[in-house]
């Protein structure tokens, strides 16, 4: 890839990405009225006491002097204060982002395995009662909202069976450390990561046989087999590897909207990551903590839109600028 091409979607998704600074600023600011009132809710202040507070969070000044001041927080990943445990934004992030990590890519990794092996066993028996059984099944879990197929598995597996913990990340009276947790982890991981991947198994499938179809129309497949090759190396060498390319694509967006888009599986299953502390931020409303989240989720599309269209581009010359 030349650098123009690598330069120009670098440019592009930093200019999404201070579009996105600029807009978390200004939405929050029309949402939050008067932010001294909101963190020290209960309280009884005085006027003195309310413009000295005032004063201290920089509210008495201009618009444009907190934007500027805002913009250069921002750049120190200064995020403000969290109104319900009064700690650092970004400490609250960085303490919760690792179990979220966690689920989003076992989940992310495992949809796109199943996804991508359903889709090729799907396309290459087509109009049979495999490609009938595999789509029927993918439409399904693809088409059911997340939360609706959390509640069901939560309820079979965990209150009606018992098989697994009910929600958390551990149980609360293990004196497990270090690896020992890992047995424990996987547990209590196993439904809200087997639910995600479920939600995601479809799209990849449904992408993958849609592309794999398409592929095997090419002239070269058909030359393949005019030689006498085999159905499984035609397949393997020649077809599926090339009908990967718009999944790798997907996968690589899919991680971004995954990490975003958890929310509602961690509240269900009480997993203490991003989505629960956004779930516990809208309750307050906790508009510190809801504005990082918002950039850090918005960051974390880009960024993997951006390695989507490297990717493509990598993959796929004709993308490339001339």
């Amino acid at each position: 890839m030349s650098a123009r091409f690598i330069g120009g979607k670098v440019l592009g998704s930093l200019a999404t990405l201070l579009f996105v600074v600029c807009f978390n600023f200004f939405l929050f600011r029309v949402v939050e009225t008067d932010p001294v009132a909101n963190l020290y809710r209960g309280h009884n202040l005085t006027q003195t006491q309310r413009a000295k507070l005032t004063e201290e969070f920089g509210l008495d000044k201009s618009t444009g002097a907190q934007f500027t001041s805002y913009l250069k927080q921002t750049a120190t990943l200064n995020l403000g204060r969290s109104y319900t445990t009064n700690q650092p934004v970004w400490d609250e992030i960085k303490d919760k982002a690792g179990p979220t990590i966690a689920l989003v890519g076992v989940s992310a990794v495992l949809s796109a395995v199943f996804g991508i092996m359903l889709g090729v066993v799907a396309a290459w028996r087509r109009r049979t009662k495999a490609d009938y059984s595999i789509t029927g099944f993918t439409m399904a879990t693809y088409s059911m909202p997340e939360f609706w197929l959390g509640m069901i598995l939560l309820t079979v597996f965990a209150v009606a069976l018992g098989w697994f913990p009910v929600g958390g990340i551990e149980d609360p009276s293990s004196t497990a450390t270090g690896l020992a947790k890992l047995p424990d982890q996987a547990q209590h991981m196993f439904l809200p990561a087997l639910t995600l991947t479920l939600a995601y198994l479809g799209e990849y499938a449904i992408v993958m046989r849609s592309s794999l179809l398409e592929t095997m129309r090419e002239d070269y497949l058909v030359l393949a087999r005019a030689k006498g090759l085999r159905d499984v190396l035609v397949r393997n060498r020649h077809a599926v590897p090339n009908a990967l390319l718009p999944v790798v694509a997907l996968m690589a967006i899919n991680f971004g909207l995954v990490l975003s888009g958890a929310i509602a599986i961690e509240a269900i299953f009480s997993w203490p990551g991003l989505g629960l502390a956004t779930y516990e931020a809208l309750k307050g409303p906790d508009l510190p903590m809801l504005q990082g989240m918002f950039l850090v989720f918005s960051a974390a599309v880009i960024f993997f839109n951006l390695i989507a269209d490297l990717l493509y581009g990598y993959l796929d010359p004709r993308v490339r600028p001339s």
